[in-house]
């Protein structure tokens, strides 16, 4: 059986989680590319973000997992990616609909906010999930920006 992909990166603010989550991940069998980053010295979001987002727009992994402080720092720089619905989750719940009702490819934690175990219980609800299609396709449809200001 191949290993499932996924990608994962942070800031400085999301590294222990972020090391955290790729060694929970493996145990369930993902292949893990890590974006950074590298360690918990000063590093800035954008330096990881973009190139995760960058190969789940290719194609070359399937989605992600991406961790700040507050989480709205790497999402706001995901989501410049038109191919990337980030969505900031900091409870199961919402990691859950992200990806039934928003078809969210990335999914964004607050590292500061939530600790290991709520992290954990997050992801696997959001890779839990599928997309339900149907209307809520229709409006995922409508979010790149076509027309003029």
């Amino acid at each position: 059986m191949e290993a499932k992909k996924i990608g994962i990166a942070s800031d400085h603010a999301g590294y222990e989680m972020k090391e955290f989550l790729i060694g929970y991940l493996e145990s369930k069998g993902y292949e893990v590319y890590d974006f950074g980053a590298p360690s918990a010295e000063s590093f800035d979001y954008p330096d990881s973000a973009h190139p995760l987002a960058c190969a789940v727009e290719k194609g070359e992994l399937p989605m992600g997992i991406a961790l700040c402080g507050s989480g709205n720092g790497i999402s706001m720089t995901l989501n410049k990616h038109q191919g990337i619905r980030a969505a900031l989750c900091w409870t199961p719940e919402l990691a859950e609909l992200a990806r039934r009702h928003n078809d969210a490819n990335i999914c964004s934690l607050p590292a500061r906010f939530i600790d290991n175990m709520q992290a954990a219980a997050i992801v696997d609800a959001y890779l839990g999930a599928e997309f339900e299609g149907g209307r809520h396709q229709r409006r995922i449809d409508k979010i790149p920006f076509r027309g003029t200001c």
